[in-house]
């Protein structure tokens, strides 16, 4: 079971290995466990370890100068004697620590407890601070500051893995500052998940005591409420606050308490039906209370007709007395409480409440517009709570329907002793004195508000999102509409040239659609005289208290504004600028009620820390844009032309970050292909260039045609050298690269691969059996001194290789072997062309939000038609020379290649004769007949031919001159053994 406000949990005890027992064993052992313990208990585990605390030897402190009759004590005192009664003859272990952790009041639902329990679960006076007793209750609660359960094996300490406990935070209702904590210990099989509510009732009449404490003259209003009977017929069946939560959603709840506010700030009798979203009404009565002593306030209360309620209200005669044991059993047995509700106050608004006038009563200070004095008019106002809903209320001094039904029925029926459904449920929901405090509240919520921006907003580097996020977090605290409006160059990433003339409408947000804003995407010009552009031109915000008097409101649109002015009262424009560049404007709208100046101030705190989050996310936009177009220009832009494999390849950037991979095809003499693979690693411009030269080297070296292995040696002692040439020698450069490189050979197919910590490659059979070839694995390049091993692996016509890099198959939310089991289906359909290969392999295995670039090249491989391929092979005997050449030249002709025949006669005599007189044996010979004519000359000595520009005076040295102005290129290739020497031919030469 998951409670609003909550983690989810894991079992709370370890079986078969598992659980959360287990898991703290790996982590004090220092192995990774995020995936299985919830996010505050490893985050204090990880305090725990980083301050030195031993599970085994933790003492707690023990303080003999605690205050134990100080302010937390003497409000917890009746409500943890109320809970001992409730968990009486249970194993529940009921304690009060203060601020710092030390616990100040023990309670026992057994009493026995106390004799067979250790001293620091008895005495008061031992400090279960996180930083001295390890994850548990008491310190959890005070370092994460919310409701906190901790469960067996999640306490850091040895001796608590047997118990379980819930601790919740006390706070002063005023300030909002912590006082203390509250918290429940029991065994493990003890768990409930009514404990969640005994402890969330508890601490809540702990506030309601600290409350009393902090306010005689709010107790003088009560007790003068309680006093009256909670109204003028005596007690009356009634609704708690609890009650409400159980009932009504969190949002609901907040409607409810800020229509009361109002009631109250604005000082007026009367009565509001608050309309909530689900379609549910409640009625909300607001009535002078004057105390004894003069103080003058107001009484809050809710009626709900269609409110069961089983038991009459027994009115307390403490603000902060609870119903008494019976409650907390009624929670545990399932059972709807009936609690009182809690004496409050709540920021003061400035929307008008038309009250009716009843007994006489005037208003309190600064509610006097809109008041009548009683002279028996008849005509009802219409009353408008928060939500829009409206009410008639009668002006002739009796009370609205509502009330009147609950006030004309006689103290005998109001007790129970008649029909439940005489009246309706009725409870105090707040009680204060008109604009005292209200100041103090209001800039307690202006910080609160300010503190959710700070959470909010900017938690990504998208400008749209994050100008969403500023519109979410305006509405509906401080606003009822926001409009943002940046210019196209800024949502570029790019400095807006001029962005009084390039605004475009990002984001429309409110507390209801269908309203005549300019839509979100379409172009937005303002008016000379409009508020948005005054701010703009003189950066600061632009406060129009009421738009129909705005000058030059109308100017920017007439038609649609004059229809938004049916719908809009007050307007905040605030210009977002951010390190002296102006990035848009943001617009704050009120349906009713007008803004202040402390609107204005809070509208451009709100709109400066959006700004600088928006410039932040531009910055990043720009950047990644350029890294991006960076990379692109350095990947392949074309596949070459060759016949050895049919290739199709694609390249998907991070979401977050563009990072280092790359991809290659590059053809090889001797109808081969070269297929390279890459991944730089790290984000960002210097991965993107260090790609580049990377790509650029092994290109390089592929084409020198080295081996595979070779080729990764090279690599490697490349990227060794970049580090070592950090400039700075902080490790900002070149972390390391994997690598995996393959050569397919088409006359004889097979395929020769080596790979550098990179992923192994997928080897898709004709018959569509997808393996995944075992190669040594190899160091990731950067490394230095380890050696690399190439492994050759046959491959029929029609097989598919495909090579890839990590961010394909490793995700954080995914198991590795999962998604190559994926990989493997996606990649069972033999007759798929690469293209749609591709596809089926991002649609089906890529990570739907990529953390890392992915690189995915595939490669149907061909086979050289065995009739295209001539070999020859022969002893080191000049005299041979003649009859190879003759019988080179018949084979050409046999194929329509005669005008191809003079150039490539006088190859094979150069390459040869060098081979008999130079080489060594066996001496072999090989043309093949692919886009162009391919002659090679193998030999078993290592010796290289040079190329070299011979003297006059010279008798020989010219052959390979003249090999190389026959054919088109020619090189040598190193083998095992030996060595080939190739040139080729262009198929028309002469």
């Amino acid at each position: 079971m998951v409670r609003s406000g909550e983690e989810p949990r894991p079992a709370g005890r370890a079986t078969n290995g598992t659980g959360p027992a287990s898991l703290r064993e790996l982590f004090l052992q220092g192995e990774p466990v995020e995936a299985g313990v919830r996010t505050s208990i490893l985050n204090s585990w990880q305090r725990c370890r980083s301050l030195g605390l031993s599970p085994d030897t933790l003492d707690l402190p023990y303080r003999e100068d605690f205050d134990a009759s100080g302010r937390i004590v003497r409000a917890a005192v009746p409500v943890l004697d109320r809970l001992q009664s409730t968990f009486a003859g249970s194993q529940v272990n009921i304690s009060v620590a203060d601020v710092n952790g030390t616990v100040l009041l023990r309670r026992f639902g057994d009493p026995s407890m106390a004799r067979s329990l250790p001293a620091i679960q008895v005495v008061p006076g031992f400090v279960f601070a996180e930083q001295v007793a390890g994850t548990n209750g008491i310190g959890l609660a005070l370092a994460e500051r919310q409701l906190i359960r901790v469960y067996g094996a999640e306490h850091f300490a040895q001796r608590s893995q047997q118990n379980a406990c819930v601790a919740m935070p006390v706070r002063d209702p005023l300030s909002g500052r912590i006082e203390g904590v509250l918290c429940l210990g029991y065994p493990r099989t003890f768990e409930r998940p009514a404990l969640g509510v005994a402890i969330r009732r508890a601490a809540e009449g702990i506030e309601r005591r600290l409350l009393g404490q902090s306010s005689a003259r709010e107790q003088a209003l009560l007790r003068r409420y309680l006093a009256t009977g909670a109204g003028t017929a005596g007690p009356r069946r009634g609704m708690a606050l609890d009650a409400l939560a159980n009932q009504f959603h969190p949002r609901d709840q907040e409607i409810l308490r800020a229509t009361a506010a109002e009631l109250i700030s604005g000082a007026q009798r009367g009565a509001v039906e608050v309309t909530l979203p689900d379609g549910r009404r409640v009625t909300l009565v607001s009535r002078p209370v004057t105390s004894g002593s003069g103080v003058r306030g107001f009484a809050i209360e809710a009626l709900l007709p269609d409110f069961p309620v089983g038991e009459p209200l027994v009115i307390p005669h403490q603000t902060d007395e609870l119903s008494g044991p019976g409650a907390f059993a009624a929670a545990l047995s399932a059972k709807r409480p009936a609690l009182t509700l809690p004496a409050g106050h709540l920021t003061a608004s400035s929307r008008p409440v038309v009250p009716p006038d009843g007994d006489g009563a005037t208003a309190g200070p600064g509610g006097t517009d809109g008041l009548r004095a009683a002279t028996g008019a008849e005509s009802a106002v219409p009353l408008r709570a928060a939500t829009g809903a409206e009410s008639a209320v009668p002006t002739d001094g009796d009370p609205p329907p509502a009330v009147r039904g609950a006030a004309d029925h006689p103290p005998s029926v109001a007790a129970g002793g008649g029909s439940e459904d005489a009246f309706p449920a009725r409870g105090l929901v707040m009680l204060g004195e008109p604009q005292v405090g209200a100041y103090a509240l209001a800039a307690r919520r202006r910080l609160e508000l300010l503190s959710e921006a700070s959470t909010r907003i900017g938690t990504t580097l998208d400008v749209r999102r994050t100008a969403e996020e500023l519109a979410e977090t305006a509405v509906p605290g401080l606003a009822d509409f926001v409009t943002i409006d940046l210019p196209d160059a800024v949502l570029r990433g790019e400095e807006s040239a001029d962005p009084l003339a390039d605004l475009r409408r990002t984001v429309v947000h409110g507390i209801r659609e269908g309203l005549p804003f300019t839509p979100a995407g379409k172009r937005i010009d303002f008016g000379p005289a409009t508020p948005q552009l005054r701010c703009l031109s003189s950066g600061e915000a632009v406060l129009e208290p009421d738009l129909k008097a705005a000058e030059g409101w109308l100017s920017q649109d007439p038609e649609p504004t004059a229809r938004l002015l049916a719908h809009v009262h007050s307007l905040i424009a605030v210009p977002l600028l951010a390190r002296g560049v102006v990035l848009g404007v943001a617009c704050f709208y009120r349906a009713e009620g007008s803004f202040g100046d402390d609107d204005r101030s809070l509208a451009q705190e709100l709109a400066s820390r959006a700004a600088l989050s928006v410039d932040n996310a531009r910055r990043y936009t720009h950047e990644r844009t350029m890294v991006l177009a960076l990379q692109r220009r350095l990947l392949p832009h074309g596949l070459p032309d060759q016949d050895a494999v049919e290739v199709a390849h694609r390249y998907l950037p991070a979401e977050s970050d563009v990072g280092g991979d790359w991809y290659d095809v590059i053809p090889l003499p001797g109808a081969r292909v070269g297929l390279l693979v890459g991944d730089v690693v790290g984000h960002g411009m210097l991965s993107a260039a260090t790609m580049g030269r990377l790509r650029t080297a092994a290109r390089s070296f592929a084409e020198l045609d080295f081996p595979p292995d070779e080729v990764l040696t090279h690599l490697d002692n490349l990227v060794g050298r970049l580090d070592r040439e950090d400039p700075d020698g902080k490790g900002a450069g070149v972390i390391g690269a994997t690598c995996l490189y393959a050569v397919y050979d088409a006359a004889a197919q097979t395929c020769l691969m080596a790979r550098a910590g990179h992923p192994p490659p997928a080897l898709v059979r004709p018959d569509g059996t997808v393996t995944y070839p075992d190669l040594p694995a190899g160091p990731p390049l950067g490394l230095g001194g380890l050696p690399f091993d190439a492994v050759e692996v046959g491959l029929p016509e029609g097989s598919q290789l495909v090579l890839y890099t990590d961010g394909l198959i490793e995700d954080r939310h995914r198991d590795v072997d999962v998604v190559l089991e994926q990989l493997r289906e996606a990649l069972a359909h033999p007759g798929r062309a690469p293209e749609e290969t591709c596809q089926a392999v991002l649609d089906t295995v890529a990570p739907a939000h990529p953390h890392d670039d992915i690189a995915l090249l595939v490669a149907r491989v061909h086979a050289l038609d065995p009739d295209r391929i001539a070999t020859w092979e022969l002893p080191a005997d000049p005299a041979l020379v003649g009859e190879i050449r003759t019988s080179a030249v018949r084979w050409l002709s046999g194929r329509g290649l005669e005008e191809t025949g003079f150039a490539a006669e006088l190859i094979l005599s150069e390459l040869i004769t060098n081979a008999v007189r130079h080489g060594a044996e066996p001496i072999r010979v090989r043309l093949l007949h692919d886009r162009s004519l391919i002659c090679e000359v193998s030999d078993a000595s290592n010796t290289a031919p040079h190329l070299r520009r011979a003297a006059s005076t010279d008798e020989g040295g010219r052959g390979l001159f003249l090999v190389a102005q026959l054919s088109q290129s020619w090189g040598t290739r190193y083998l095992p053994e030996g060595k080939v020497i190739w040139a080729e031919c262009g198929l028309d030469a002469v």
